[in-house]
C-alpha cells in the first residue's frame, strides 16, 4: 500500500502533519467525509471532514474524561444517553459500570459507527457485545426533544466542532431540550472545545454562555489531547443539583475497582483547576 502524509489545518500557519500513513478507506455519506489510516505512532485513525476524532494511541484519554467524571461524582446513575461518540469509546467507558441499566447512544451517520466496528474495534467493540446499548441513528435534537422529561440521569455529549451535523448540538435549543430530559440531579457533559486557537475559544464561550444560562451549576474541567489542536482542551459539567468538587464521591468511586489510564481520583479535582487566561474567558461568558 502506497505512504502517504495526513496533514490537518489547526490554523492558516499551523498544522498538524503524521508522515507515512497508509490511507485505508475514504468515504462520503449524506453527512460528512470519511477516511481511515494508519500510522506507525497512532495507530489506526480516522478522521471526519478532515479532522481528526479518535486515534489508537490516546483515545482513552477523551473517553476516560468524558465518562469517569459525572460517574464519580453521581455513582448511583442508572440511565445514560450519549449524543454522538459514533466511535464507541465513551459508550465502551460507560457500560464497565455494572449497575448502570440502559445507554441509548445516538448518532447521527450509521456509517461512522459500522466503519470503526471494522477498523477501530478498540472503541467501538462494546457496540456489539452489550445488550445495555440501543443505537439510535438519527439527529441528536430531534431525539432529545422526543425524549421524555427526566428520563436521563446522565447526557454526554460526544460531539464533532460546531460545524456541519454537530452544529445543532452546540445550539441553546439543544442544551434547552437536554435540561428538560434530564432527572432533577442530572448531569450534562459537554464536549467545551478548546481555549487555545481563536476559533475554538470562541465556541467555547459560546456554549458556555448558553448553559450557564440553564443549570444551577455550570464548571469547566480541562484534559490533554496530544492529536487536537494545541492539545489543551475542555469538557463542560453542568448540572440541577451535583457540584463536581463538592459533591466527588472518589471513596464510592474506587470500589468500582476500574483500572483507568488517564483519571483518577486525584487528578479529578486537579482537572477543574484551569489556568488563568481561560478562568478569565469563562468568567466573561458569564
Amino acid at each position: 500500500m502506497k505512504k502517504t502524509v495526513y496533514t490537518e489545518k489547526w490554523t492558516d500557519d499551523v498544522h498538524l502533519t503524521i508522515a507515512d500513513v497508509d490511507h485505508i478507506h475514504h468515504e462520503k455519506t449524506p453527512f460528512q467525509t470519511i477516511d481511515f489510516y494508519r500510522s506507525i505512532t497512532l495507530g489506526i485513525f480516522f478522521t471526519l471532514d478532515g479532522l481528526m476524532m479518535a486515534n489508537e494511541k490516546d483515545e482513552f484519554i477523551y473517553h476516560d474524561m468524558i465518562s469517569h467524571v459525572p460517574l464519580a461524582v453521581n455513582p448511583t446513575i442508572r440511565h445514560v444517553l450519549i449524543i454522538g461518540g459514533g466511535d464507541g469509546g465513551t459508550a465502551r467507558e460507560v457500560a464497565r459500570y455494572q449497575h448502570i441499566e440502559t445507554i441509548d447512544m445516538v448518532e447521527i451517520d450509521e456509517r461512522v459507527v459500522r466503519l470503526c466496528q471494522d477498523h477501530l474495534p478498540q472503541t467501538a467493540h462494546a457496540l456489539d457485545t452489550d445488550p445495555r446499548i440501543r443505537l439510535h441513528f438519527e439527529d441528536g435534537l430531534a431525539f432529545v426533544n422526543g425524549a421524555k422529561a427526566g428520563r436521563y440521569d446522565l447526557i454526554l455529549v460526544d460531539s464533532t466542532d460546531p460545524i456541519g451535523p454537530g452544529e445543532g448540538l452546540f445550539s441553546h435549543a439543544f442544551y434547552q431540550a437536554c435540561y428538560r430530559a434530564l432527572s432533577d440531579d442530572g448531569i450534562l457533559i459537554n464536549q467545551h472545545e478548546s481555549p487555545y486557537f481563536d476559533k475554538e475559544r470562541r465556541e467555547m464561550v459560546r456554549a458556555h454562555e448558553k448553559i450557564n444560562a440553564l443549570f444551577a451549576i455550570s464548571e469547566v474541567y480541562q484534559f490533554h489531547q496530544p492529536t487536537y489542536p494545541s492539545g489543551h482542551w475542555l469538557f463542560g459539567f453542568a448540572s440541577k443539583r451535583y457540584h463536581p468538587i463538592n459533591d466527588h464521591q472518589p471513596a464510592k468511586w474506587e470500589t468500582f475497582n476500574l483500572h483507568t489510564r488517564y483519571y483518577n481520583s486525584d487528578l479529578h479535582k486537579a482537572a477543574f483547576m484551569l489556568p488563568t487566561y481561560v478562568k478569565e474567558a469563562l468568567h466573561n461568558a458569564r
